[in-house]
């Protein structure tokens, strides 16, 4: 069984920096991406758009030269998210959004994943006049949707956590004040989130990653796989098959692919564990296990993977195509200059996948 699709985009994934860069975006290359959206939490992130990098802040017109530098010349289109942080300003977004270099921004609950530091809550953001420019200027918010500073019985529990709360409280709030913002409702993990990305307007929309949508708690537990670790956390079957429903609906048009791929050479560190899950170089792979692809879903399924990404964020369809085969092959770890990466499958004790790209 194969399937011809066109090349498609990740618009979640990290490509972090340094020399291992090359590395990280030849990986998407080789999975047949048309392009990205590259994720500012950089060390130290990318608060800017313009001019040159400091040491208290990089730019998005630095980062993306340096992106272009390792490769990612080769890609038809990225995106780089602005970083909101307590020192974004209204005349930055608006001079971002005339200089053509800012068409997003990225929203971080405060120390609510890596790097997520310099995150304010989003009442600043709301306060200072920031989102309401994004809204006069269509910019992109990319929103990581769960509650910062709760306590752990509230984080993550059977019947609520971070992210119900955020859908049921924040949301719904953020959408009436400001209904021409458009939102991309970053790596949702609930039935919650999904729900409500489905009954909302068209300027709101969710990506969903291959983790999300093949497994739970249960296999993160089951041995204590840390290299399933990710935030946000993922969640019970309930919601899992809530997520799989969700793109294979009648408004499957309003969810797209964005893996959150995250390269860590030391997913255990003295800290605890780092969260992330790659899965570079064999991500259409895993979203056409999860999605259990055959000739009923092909369309269904190309939707999510390759059009309705780029159809949000007003970029052209790439005309390149590849194949998607039904072949089993194997996982193999990424090698850089500093460590190896260890693709997700390979942490859970899978060497093998059951599909490959031809």
């Amino acid at each position: 069984m194969s399937f011809e699709f066109p090349y498609w985009y990740d618009l979640h994934v990290h490509f972090r920096q340094g020399d291992d860069m090359q590395a990280y975006i030849q990986a998407h290359l080789d999975m047949k991406c048309a392009g990205a959206l590259a994720m500012p939490n950089t060390k130290p992130p990318i608060s800017r758009v313009l001019g040159n990098n400091t040491e208290d802040y990089w730019t998005i017109e630095a980062y993306r030269k340096m992106i272009g530098k390792a490769g990612g010349d080769q890609f038809e289109h990225f995106i780089v998210p602005l970083y909101l942080t307590k020192e974004t300003t209204p005349a930055m977004i608006e001079e971002g959004a005339k200089s053509g270099l800012l068409q997003s921004c990225k929203y971080y609950p405060p120390h609510g994943t890596t790097n997520a530091d310099f995150g304010a809550p989003m009442q600043h953001y709301i306060d200072t006049g920031v989102l309401q420019a994004m809204s006069d200027n269509n910019i992109v918010l990319n929103i990581h949707g769960e509650q910062h500073g709760m306590e752990a019985a509230d984080y993550f529990d059977k019947d609520k956590n971070a992210e119900d709360y955020f859908y049921k409280n924040v949301m719904p709030q953020l959408v009436e004040k400001f209904p021409n913002l458009k939102i991309a409702c970053e790596h949702i993990t609930t039935k919650t989130a999904a729900n409500f990305v489905q009954q909302t307007s068209d300027n709101i929309a969710a990506t969903i990653t291959p983790q999300h949508l093949l497994y739970t708690v249960g296999d993160l537990l089951k041995g204590c796989n840390y290299h399933l670790y990710c935030l946000p956390l993922v969640k019970f079957e309930e919601d899992r098959s809530a997520l799989l429903n969700a793109i294979q609906s009648n408004n499957k048009d309003k969810f797209f692919a964005g893996t959150d791929s995250a390269p860590h050479h030391e997913k255990v560190t003295e800290c605890g564990c780092a969260a992330g899950c790659f899965t570079g170089e064999i991500a259409p792979q895993l979203y056409a296990q999860a999605f259990d692809l055959n000739e009923g879903n092909k369309d269904q399924f190309e939707k999510f993977l390759c059009l309705n990404g780029p159809k949000f964020y007003g970029i052209k369809t790439s005309e390149k195509r590849f194949t998607l085969i039904k072949k089993e092959t194997d996982v193999k770890v990424l090698k850089t200059t500093n460590k190896d990466i260890i693709p997700l499958p390979l942490g859970m004790g899978q060497s093998k996948i059951l599909w490959s790209i031809e």
